[in-house]
Protein backbone atom coordinates (compact mmCIF):
# COMPACT_ATOMS: atom_id res chain seq x y z
CA UNK A 1 0.00 0.00 0.00
CA UNK A 2 2.98 2.27 0.31
CA UNK A 3 4.06 1.77 -2.59
CA UNK A 4 0.78 2.46 -4.63
CA UNK A 5 0.09 5.95 -2.25
CA UNK A 6 3.68 6.96 -2.85
CA UNK A 7 3.09 6.36 -6.87
CA UNK A 8 -0.07 8.24 -6.51
CA UNK A 9 1.65 10.88 -4.84
CA UNK A 10 4.03 11.20 -7.23
CA UNK A 11 1.43 10.76 -10.14
CA UNK A 12 -0.26 13.73 -8.49
CA UNK A 13 2.61 16.41 -8.20
CA UNK A 14 4.09 15.41 -12.19
CA UNK A 15 0.43 16.20 -13.22
CA UNK A 16 0.77 19.89 -11.57
CA UNK A 17 4.49 20.06 -12.98
CA UNK A 18 2.88 19.28 -16.59
CA UNK A 19 -0.14 21.05 -16.39
CA UNK A 20 2.07 24.28 -15.03
CA UNK A 21 5.08 23.96 -17.95
CA UNK A 22 2.24 23.56 -20.65
CA UNK A 23 -0.18 25.77 -19.85
CA UNK A 24 1.88 28.38 -17.92
CA UNK A 25 4.13 29.12 -21.10
CA UNK A 26 0.87 29.30 -23.20
CA UNK A 27 1.57 26.02 -25.28
CA UNK A 28 -2.10 24.40 -24.51
CA UNK A 29 -5.32 25.47 -22.91
CA UNK A 30 -6.32 23.85 -19.64
CA UNK A 31 -9.35 21.64 -20.53
CA UNK A 32 -11.22 21.68 -17.24
CA UNK A 33 -12.74 24.80 -16.69
CA UNK A 34 -12.55 24.37 -12.96
CA UNK A 35 -8.90 23.97 -13.37
CA UNK A 36 -8.72 27.76 -15.10
CA UNK A 37 -8.75 29.81 -12.51
CA UNK A 38 -6.11 28.15 -10.73
CA UNK A 39 -3.48 27.49 -13.28
CA UNK A 40 -4.13 30.94 -14.53
CA UNK A 41 -3.37 32.69 -10.83
CA UNK A 42 -0.67 30.13 -10.13
CA UNK A 43 -2.21 28.22 -7.64
CA UNK A 44 -2.24 25.27 -8.99
CA UNK A 45 0.86 23.51 -7.50
CA UNK A 46 -0.16 24.41 -3.97
CA UNK A 47 -3.71 23.21 -4.79
CA UNK A 48 -1.88 20.03 -5.70
CA UNK A 49 0.26 19.06 -2.90
CA UNK A 50 -2.28 19.99 0.12
CA UNK A 51 -4.66 17.59 -2.22
CA UNK A 52 -2.25 14.98 -2.24
CA UNK A 53 -1.56 15.13 1.85
CA UNK A 54 -5.06 14.81 1.91
CA UNK A 55 -5.47 12.25 -0.27
CA UNK A 56 -2.90 10.09 1.03
CA UNK A 57 -3.82 10.32 4.39
CA UNK A 58 -7.44 9.86 3.63
CA UNK A 59 -6.41 6.39 1.82
CA UNK A 60 -4.18 5.37 4.66
CA UNK A 61 -6.79 5.81 7.03
CA UNK A 62 -9.26 3.92 4.70
CA UNK A 63 -6.50 1.40 4.38
CA UNK A 64 -6.23 0.53 8.51
CA UNK A 65 -9.99 -0.29 8.35
CA UNK A 66 -10.92 -1.85 4.74
CA UNK A 67 -7.65 -2.99 3.71
CA UNK A 68 -9.21 -4.73 0.50
CA UNK A 69 -11.21 -1.54 -0.82
CA UNK A 70 -7.97 1.17 0.12
CA UNK A 71 -6.09 -1.02 -2.27
CA UNK A 72 -8.45 -1.31 -5.20
CA UNK A 73 -9.34 2.24 -5.25
CA UNK A 74 -5.71 3.45 -5.41
CA UNK A 75 -5.01 1.31 -7.74
CA UNK A 76 -7.83 2.74 -9.51
CA UNK A 77 -6.71 6.44 -9.05
CA UNK A 78 -3.04 5.39 -9.63
CA UNK A 79 -4.15 3.68 -12.96
CA UNK A 80 -5.88 6.75 -13.80
CA UNK A 81 -3.57 9.50 -12.66
CA UNK A 82 -0.86 7.47 -14.30
CA UNK A 83 -2.90 7.54 -17.73
CA UNK A 84 -3.32 11.48 -17.55
CA UNK A 85 0.50 11.98 -16.53
CA UNK A 86 1.17 9.72 -19.66
CA UNK A 87 -0.67 12.19 -21.89
CA UNK A 88 0.20 15.07 -20.36
CA UNK A 89 4.19 13.61 -21.20
CA UNK A 90 3.06 12.53 -24.78
CA UNK A 91 1.63 16.39 -25.56
CA UNK A 92 5.34 17.81 -24.11
CA UNK A 93 7.02 15.41 -26.17
CA UNK A 94 4.84 16.08 -29.26
CA UNK A 95 5.42 20.13 -28.67
CA UNK A 96 9.07 19.13 -29.29
CA UNK A 97 9.50 20.45 -25.53
CA UNK A 98 12.70 18.57 -23.15
CA UNK A 99 13.48 16.23 -25.79
CA UNK A 100 17.39 15.12 -25.38
CA UNK A 101 19.52 15.65 -28.20
CA UNK A 102 19.97 12.00 -28.64
CA UNK A 103 16.63 11.09 -28.91
CA UNK A 104 15.72 13.29 -31.74
CA UNK A 105 19.00 12.69 -33.78
CA UNK A 106 18.01 9.08 -33.53
CA UNK A 107 16.81 6.94 -35.89
CA UNK A 108 18.69 8.17 -38.92
CA UNK A 109 17.75 11.56 -39.53
CA UNK A 110 15.32 12.16 -36.14
CA UNK A 111 11.93 11.52 -35.14
CA UNK A 112 9.60 13.20 -36.89
CA UNK A 113 8.57 16.87 -35.25
CA UNK A 114 11.10 16.80 -33.38
CA UNK A 115 13.53 19.52 -35.07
Amino acid sequence: MIYLLGMLAIFIISDGLLTHALVGNDLLVEGNPLMVPLVAQGNLMLLKLVGTIICVIILWDLYRRFPRLAVISTSCFVIAYGAIVFWNFGLLLSLGIMVPSWLAESSGGGLPGFR
